[in-house]
């Protein structure tokens, strides 16, 4: 009887730690993840049209996200996403144009599960796609329907054939981007809300370089 009961000691105590050990790797497991999505690589998806044609509604991407990890400045024509402005259409009545960056909400105030779920998770954050034009110190001008960047004509051959850039009825066209931000627009022009109407991204609210389209799966490849 009480080997038995040592046994079935025994064998509690395998279990608990097999157990443990089971508990251990998917704790692991899960940090790992979420690193490599926060610092490394994320995937998304296109929710909007404004990219079109270069990327089209469902299709699934792949976010470099090592820029944002080193702080480092996208390229003139690299496709980023970026945190959602929180006012997306600004007047001369509330913006000075001497300082054309858009403005964000403050989190500080969120609970710490809010920030989690904002920040890391990233399931109450709403984020826009869209092509870098703008560096920081580029004179940006709209006008005559196309988009000069220091006073000469931007080439741009990933657009429709014939689209037209007008400035959206915004008051950012024709600026001077700030240090640390980027000016961005995206490729289908009378469908995108972007810069022209809410200002310039801060380097810190840029989330990801988009590097490959992984589905629909007859497109995969890199995406420029």
């Amino acid at each position: 009887m009480q080997v038995k009961q040592k046994r079935l000691q025994i064998d509690k105590k395998k279990i608990a730690k097999e157990i443990f050990n089971w508990i251990i790797c998917i704790v692991i497991a899960i940090v790992l993840a979420l690193i490599i999505k926060y610092f490394l690589f994320t995937p998304t998806i296109v929710k909007q049209s404004s990219m079109y044609p270069t990327l089209k509604e469902d299709q699934r991407l792949i976010l470099n996200r090592v820029g944002r990890t080193f702080k480092q400045m996208p390229k003139r024509g690299d496709i980023i996403t970026f945190e959602a402005p929180s006012v997306t259409y600004r007047t001369k009545d509330d913006t000075d144009l001497s300082n054309p960056i858009a403005i964000f909400t403050d989190t500080k105030d969120m609970s710490l599960k809010e920030m989690f779920d904002y920040n890391i998770l990233e399931t109450t954050k709403i984020s826009y796609i869209k092509r870098v034009i703008g560096l920081p110190g580029d004179h940006v001008q709209i006008k005559e329907g196309k988009v000069f960047v220091n006073g000469e004509e931007l080439q741009e051959d990933y657009l429709q054939p014939g689209i037209v850039t007008d400035d959206m009825e915004g008051i950012f066209s024709d600026i001077i981007v700030p240090e640390n931000t980027v000016f961005a627009m995206g490729d289908n022009r009378n469908s995108s809300v972007d810069c022209r109407v809410f200002g310039c991204i801060p380097l810190d609210k840029i989330e990801g370089e988009v590097v490959i389209r992984f589905w629909p799966l007859n497109e995969f490849g890199f995406v420029d």
